[in-house]
């Protein structure tokens, strides 16, 4: 029988070694955030396409343009079904896209939109996704300055698909990265998770499970972000979207060589969420959120910064979940609720498809 050490050693070589695509097709899998999209970004696009700016994956480049520091994002939305409790597809596309760039540290500035739509789409179904866009934009106080429609025969778009990019403006001075994380400091959460793909997929009305007033967090979260910026000591933040939480945090303990040690207890999810994950036998923390960022910060201003986000509505209910640690580095540890310690590592497939 292998010895804990021995199995966190082969756990490690296993992640260190070279990424390689070993399918020969795509699968749903290499779209949900965990280790097969990892592999994916990896093996065939980091590959080929590697520079300086690519090169962190992070939530938005970071790039100068004539003496002027910029961040940069992209994203695209196919979220199933296109309208759902507390949001659409449009205020989706506006605030995630304006979420990437606020935690990259950027103040948000321009989007551009593009259209994918299916023939025979409800002419007014896309003017409440163009008025609810209209909406997150003015809420975000950023401007949609340029776009593209494409259409696609009947049976090839599933309605509606859109694309974004946003840039927004990073002062001189700003560093923040998952890579500056150093054991002792404290990983916060903005706000109860799990509530945004959870609502998703009660939405489809494939499962007979009533939504129980439960409705998406899709919010921006630029504000929040700011109020953040104003204490000191704070290292990363990171939208939990795509492979929720627990994603984030294994990206944080391998692009730092630290490890994360989560309390599970700690981890604020709200019953409805909770309850749902339990008949479906899926774990919250990897339940995707778009209105909630996980941060790290150091320990000294751990407080300040709770403080900081309660002050906001959007971030009420922040908290402290975890600290950074030193061994077993690149692993994501969870202290659970029955008093054992488990891994939470990068899952392999995609428990709720088409959810962003």
């Amino acid at each position: 029988m292998r010895t804990e050490d021995e199995v966190l050693d082969r756990i490690d070589k296993a992640r260190r070694r070279r990424p390689k695509m070993r399918e020969e097709r795509i699968t749903a899998a290499h779209g949900a955030g965990g280790k097969a999209s990892q592999t994916l970004v990896e093996a065939v696009f980091l590959d080929s396409f590697r520079n300086a700016m690519l090169e962190p994956l992070g939530d938005a480049a970071d790039v100068v343009l004539g003496g002027t520091r910029l961040a940069m994002t992209t994203d695209s939305f196919v979220v199933s079904p296109l309208f759902f409790p507390g949001g659409d597809i449009g205020d989706l596309a506006v605030n995630g896209t304006v979420n990437d760039l606020a935690v990259s540290g950027a103040t948000p500035g321009y989007l551009s939109c593009g259209f994918i739509l299916e023939e025979g789409f409800p002419v007014a179904d896309l003017r409440r996704i163009v008025e609810s866009m209209t909406r997150a934009a003015r809420a975000a106080n950023v401007q949609l300055v340029t776009g593209d429609t494409k259409v696609v025969g009947k049976g090839s778009g599933d309605g509606c698909y859109i694309n974004t990019t946003g840039v927004g403006f990073l002062p001189p001075d700003r560093a923040l990265g998952i890579h500056t994380a150093r054991p002792g400091d404290a990983v916060l959460v903005s706000g109860p998770v799990g509530d945004h793909g959870i609502t998703v997929l009660l939405a489809r009305g494939e499962l007979d499970i009533e939504p129980d007033r439960l409705t998406s967090d899709t919010a921006p979260v630029h504000g929040l972000c700011a109020r953040l910026l104003e204490v000191p000591g704070v290292r990363a933040m990171r939208d939990a979207t795509r492979g929720g939480v627990a994603t984030v945090l294994n990206e944080v303990a391998r692009a730092a060589d630290v490890s994360v040690v989560l309390d599970e207890g700690a981890v604020p999810v709200r019953d409805e969420v909770r309850g749902a994950c339990e008949l479906l036998g899926i774990d919250p923390l990897y339940v995707a959120c778009e209105g909630r960022f996980v941060a790290v910060v150091a320990d000294a201003y751990a407080e300040a910064a709770v403080a900081a986000l309660r002050a906001d509505p959007l971030g009420a209910e922040a908290r402290v979940i975890g600290r950074i640690g030193a061994d077993p580095p690149g692993t994501v540890l969870l202290n659970t609720a029955f008093g054992g310690t488990r891994i939470a590592d990068l899952l392999v497939g995609d428990p709720l498809p088409r959810i962003c």
